[in-house]
């Protein structure tokens, strides 16, 4: 069901109900308060509630939907109702009126997660898990009481729900069934949608048809499982093209494309590639190495419980809307047809301003170079590195299989070979604190080269103890060859949050951050740095200052 965000005086909580049981597990950035009245915290051009907390993202006549799991009452975890924001750009946000309030016995202690499908007519549905009385998680739909209205301020719930029900006959297990997808329509004329479960300690993802989208029928194979995966929370299926950037509508059969599978578990969203039989309702990853758990993530930083959609006014496929708002990405298929690459939907690029220029120049080793004429609290940076040479490159260990380990043993303060390299962020004028986003490049044993990007957080939010606030290394394996490509960086900062991508977005890090002085006018710095033995070239490097977004 997506985890709810909360940002309550700028520190954001991560909050799942997932396997809600009458407690409530958490995925904290913190477990304490901290308390800035004037709240320095919350971002500027990042979706966020205007108060407390913070699933299924439509566009409808021209209009875009944000829908997220809310208390609009408190910072506590009853009251979940979905909020509901519009925009034209997906930038900035208008507020509208909760599209679904707990309100039913099927939906007494929630509304969560859920999908929007537009249906054949163009009406859209939503489908979302209400939990009972009796602490049961249950699908029901809801659709919107006048289709005039393009805001979509009013929805009504179905006389029919609950439509989806544990029982003692289908013997699924009410506290792990949940957050249902968008649906497709296949061939036969039967919709189908997909839920998360759990059975044994395995993550299933179970198939439902249906004629009418009211009577849904259980398949009788799930469309996809692994075993000993642990639940499996915001499945989310879709199809991708594999001769075009162009995005695909969720129906969409046929030749030249493929399908994603995602899951979110153990705090990461999880996805694979593969191949969807219509006729046999069966999904089949094209490499089983690299299923759900095993291989590509969306993000290896703080991202879960994402949600995709199909923009049918672009033809573009998004991908958005973990915790705390990320910046909307455009995916699409790489040309391998292994993994999808991510980028920031073009539209965020109007909020660029006061361009900062500096392309062909050289970082030495052991150099620290301060990034001037940008607000370095509010920053959108592209660049990319080469080297001239890789023989300083550092041997990699055969026992080195965990990038984000390696990161956390070789991080920014330690020197290497080639690298570390790349950007001190959110930085203090004495360089005591700041989130470094860098590459490290190591030679393996085929006279291959293994490039590792990573997020740096142990000298970050330094006035906050590391018992208590998650500072973690973040890392992940870049599939770029440093003889033949240069390595690219794109980082968006935003008062506490950092988004980076690398590779034309075939890595992404997400990191959440709160530095000590981010109220003191040019406490706040922006940096390069070089920690290894050879100098770094850069042949490209543009930072603007980003405007405010309109956001609630």
């Amino acid at each position: 069901m997506g985890y709810l965000s909360s940002v309550w005086f700028g520190v954001l909580v991560f909050i799942s109900l997932h396997g809600y049981n009458g407690n409530i597990r958490l995925f904290e950035a913190s477990s304490r308060i901290v308390e800035t009245p004037d709240q320095i915290y919350r971002t500027g051009y990042h979706f966020q509630p205007a108060k407390y907390w913070m699933n299924g993202p439509m566009i409808y006549m021209g209009i875009y939907h944000f829908f997220y799991q809310h208390n609009p009452y408190d910072a506590q975890a009853g009251n979940i109702v979905w909020g509901h924001s519009t925009s034209t750009d997906l930038v900035n946000w208008t507020p509208q009126p909760p599209a679904l309030l707990r309100s039913e016995p099927y939906d007494f202690k929630g509304c969560f997660s859920g999908s929007t499908t537009l249906l054949s007519s163009g009406k859209p549905a939503i489908l979302y898990t209400g939990v009972d009385f009796s602490d049961n998680q249950v699908q029901n739909l809801a659709i919107p009481k006048n289709l005039a209205d393009p805001y979509l301020t009013e929805w009504v719930k179905s006389p029919y729900n609950p439509l989806i029900t544990p029982n003692s006959v289908n013997k699924i297990d009410g506290k792990n069934f949940r957050d249902p997808t968008t649906a497709w329509l296949n061939p036969d004329g039967y919709w189908r949608m997909a839920v998360g479960n759990q059975q044994n300690g395995s993550g299933v993802a179970l198939l439902y048809k249906s004629k009418n989208f009211i009577d849904w029928i259980q398949v009788e194979h799930p469309l996809h499982f692994q075993n000993n995966s642990g639940m499996w929370e915001c499945p989310d299926f879709f199809p991708v093209s594999t001769s075009t950037e162009k995005g695909l509508e969720t129906s969409t059969m046929g030749p030249n494309m493929k399908h994603v599978f995602k899951a979110s578990k153990a705090s990461t969203d999880y996805y694979t590639v593969g191949t969807y039989n219509p006729n046999k309702d069966i999904f089949i990853p094209d490499n089983v190495s690299l299923d759900i758990g095993l291989g590509y993530r969306y993000d290896y930083g703080k991202f879960y419980a994402s949600k995709t959609f199909f923009d049918s006014v672009t033809n573009r496929r998004i991908l958005g809307w973990a915790g705390l708002q990320g910046i909307p990405r455009r995916i699409w298929l790489e040309k391998s047809g292994n993994q999808l690459l991510q980028w920031p939907i073009v539209e965020i690029e109007k909020l660029r301003i006061n361009p900062v220029v500096e392309d062909n120049t050289a970082l030495m080793p052991g150099s620290v170079r301060e990034i001037s004429g940008v607000d370095a609290t509010q920053a959108d940076v592209e660049m990319s590195f080469s080297a001239k040479t890789l023989e300083n490159a550092e041997k990699w260990e055969g026992n080195w299989t965990n990038p984000q380990q390696v990161c956390s043993i070789k991080g920014a303060s330690v020197k290497g070979g080639i690298g570390p390299f790349g950007l001190l962020v959110l930085a203090s004028k004495d360089i005591q604190e700041y989130t470094a986003v860098f590459f490290r490049i190591f030679k393996g044993d085929y006279n291959n080269f293994i490039v590792l990007m990573c997020s740096d957080q142990t000298r970050s939010s330094s006035h906050l103890p590391s018992s208590d606030y998650d500072k973690t290394t973040y890392g992940a394996f870049l599939n770029v060859d440093p003889l033949r490509e240069k390595l690219s960086l794109r980082t968006l900062i935003d008062h506490s949050i950092v988004e980076s991508f690398g590779g034309e977005g075939k890595a992404c890090i997400t990191a959440r951050v709160y530095p000590t002085n981010l109220a003191v006018d040019g406490a706040i710095h922006l940096y390069f740095f070089n920690n290894g033995s050879q100098s770094i070239h850069i042949s490209k490097f543009t930072a603007w200052t980003m405007k405010s977004a309109q956001i609630n």
